[in-house]
């Protein structure tokens, strides 16, 4: 029995939810968000509470019932409150700023990186070594932040490149000196 798929949902009262099909559509004070379910899962919604319906006891059946209740909670989550991923760069000389529609990274490289801002994103620079992304699709903003990271993953010897906000680097000693007999 799917602990997560049989908890109920409770729709806040600014947002709509509606299921035509086998698609479920939220909008919300921060947007919209749609998603398309499979033709295992069905929705119910009952005096502001959403069900998640498997059909069966299959071992599939199972793992999609309480995937889709969580995509379906986080699409109504995204909506009224939104996600937010935070950035730090180490480095000396290593920044980023906002210049039109793209983030600019001056890193280590012979060239600055210019990364584009995907549509349904925003993302501040309040200090030159901070990038926040924020959005109301929560893979969106978790996929943008990982590539924004993968430009340059902080090495294990000094520490410098982009990393999530808390994300603790592994340090390596280095090279030891040669001793003399």
């Amino acid at each position: 029995m799917s602990r997560i798929g049989n908890k109920l949902i409770a729709i806040p009262q600014d947002v709509k939810v509606e299921v035509k099909d086998s698609e479920v559509f939220v909008e919300g004070p921060k947007g919209k968000l749609s998603r398309v379910l499979t033709g295992r899962i069905s929705v119910e919604i009952n005096d502001g509470k959403l069900l998640v319906k498997r059909p069966g006891d299959t071992k599939i059946d199972k793992s999609l019932h309480g995937l889709y209740r969580a995509l379906i909670a986080n699409m109504i989550k995204g909506v009224t409150e939104g996600y937010v991923r935070e950035l730090e760069i180490i480095g000396v000389g290593f920044k980023a700023q906002i210049q039109g529609n793209a983030l600019n990274l001056t890193l280590s490289f012979s060239h600055p990186v210019n990364f584009p801002i995907p549509e349904g994103i925003k993302i501040e620079t309040p200090k030159p070594t901070q990038i926040v992304v924020r959005g109301i699709d929560k893979e969106l903003v978790g996929k943008v932040a990982t590539e924004i990271r993968r430009i340059y993953p902080p090495e294990p010897y000094k520490g410098k490149g982009i990393r999530f906000v808390g994300e603790y680097v592994k340090r390596k000693v280095g090279k030891a000196q040669a001793t003399s007999k």
